[in-house]
């Protein structure tokens, strides 16, 4: 079965790993060998990652002589804070409610202003 993009972002993201990769490609591009350094495990297991992460479109990579760089592609993530954002404005109204309320309590009205 094939996913929508942001489900497999989503789910590209679940991996602290994974993020961790991408945080440090927002800094720029690396080998797959430098992305292995930070962590204790195996190159194998970071290209298995690195995978993951290009399937959802979030790395690519590129070919510069012997060198193989990982890029970090941004695009997929904006389309993550889109969705992210339309919840954040009901929290948003959520709170702005719940402050209301808060403050109708501590002028000892329970109740809110009488309709």
């Amino acid at each position: 079965m094939q996913s929508d993009p942001l489900s497999q972002t989503l789910a590209a993201l679940a991996d602290p790993t994974r993020r961790a990769i991408l945080a440090r490609l927002s800094r720029g591009e690396a080998s797959v060998s430098e992305l292995t350094a930070p962590f204790d495990i195996s190159m194998p297991a970071i290209s298995r990652h690195l995978k993951v992460l290009e399937q959802a479109g979030l790395v690519t990579r590129g070919r510069h002589a012997q060198w193989r760089p990982v890029q970090l592609q941004a695009a997929p993530l904006a389309e993550v804070a889109g969705w992210v954002e339309r919840y954040r404005r009901h929290w948003d109204a959520s709170f702005d409610r719940m402050d209301a309320y808060l403050a109708q309590i501590q002028k000892g009205d329970p109740h809110g202003p009488k309709q």
